[in-house]
């Protein structure tokens, strides 16, 4: 994946975990090792060969730029990208998921995008790679799936008997889908396309600019990954989940 980029956001408040550092460096202890919950995501990466990788942050996430540096002690070239989570008047404000990744345009345009959250862990390690090695030509996303029982909590996903996908449904209480994106590839056309979303047509639910996408013509795919793993620690139970599962034999 030579010409590919990894786009990290890590520019959400954290508010949920209340911790006193980023909920990005929150510890995760692993055959008596420390590592941060981020740094799985840039293992992932790098174990699939992408060695540039974008952060996206805000301006008070000084200990994540304190731990990964430039990139180098990881195997990779670390940037860094600035949300503005200020309105005109000064008052915070949350633009979500899709204002996020936009905000690393001019760092990641005409390239392959391997976009994947900083609070997950996702096995296998080179889930990237595996992924782009499904993909056809003229696939513009490839979202990879990772089978769930709380749909509640993710972007489920709909597909054909091809694998093409043909909706996403974002946080239903109800469904019959089981299968939620974990992580998602995606080449130029697609970025320009969220581009267009954010600041053209002010969207910022990235499941709809997901939908907008499929309705348009773009070609989204889907990677399956039955056998592996996917843990979300975006809350303190799901943190006890996690630490559970480790502790057992």
């Amino acid at each position: 994946m030579e010409d590919a980029i990894g786009l990290i956001p890590a520019a959400g408040l954290g508010l949920r975990l209340g911790l006193p550092y980023p909920k990005e460096l929150y510890p995760i202890i692993r055959e008596n090792r420390y590592k941060p919950v981020s740094q799985f995501v840039v293992d992932n990466l790098v174990a699939s060969g992408v060695t540039r990788i974008v952060f996206v942050i805000n301006e008070t996430k000084h200990q994540l730029i304190g731990y990964f540096g430039d990139g180098h002690r990881f195997g990779c070239d670390i940037a860094y990208a600035v949300q503005e989570n200020r309105a005109s008047d000064g008052h915070s404000t949350s633009p979500g998921l899709a204002h996020a990744l936009d905000s690393a345009y001019t760092l990641v345009r005409g390239r392959t995008v391997c976009f994947g959250m900083a609070d997950t862990i996702m096995e296998p390690p080179d889930v990237f790679a595996r992924a782009w090695q499904s993909a056809g030509p003229e696939d513009d996303v490839v979202l990879v799936l990772f089978p769930t029982r709380r749909p509640e909590k993710f972007g489920m996903v709909r597909t054909d008997g091809t694998g093409r996908v043909i909706e996403i449904v974002d946080k239903p209480r109800q469904t019959d889908l089981t299968e939620m994106w974990g992580s998602i590839i995606w080449r130029p056309r697609f970025t320009e396309h969220l581009r267009a979303s954010v600041r053209q047509r002010g969207v910022s639910d990235f499941a709809r600019v997901l939908n907008d996408a499929i309705a348009g013509g773009m070609r989204v795919t889907s990677h399956h990954v039955p056998d592996g793993s996917y843990a979300d620690l975006g809350t303190y139970e799901e943190i006890r989940d996690l630490d559970a599962s480790l502790r057992r034999p």
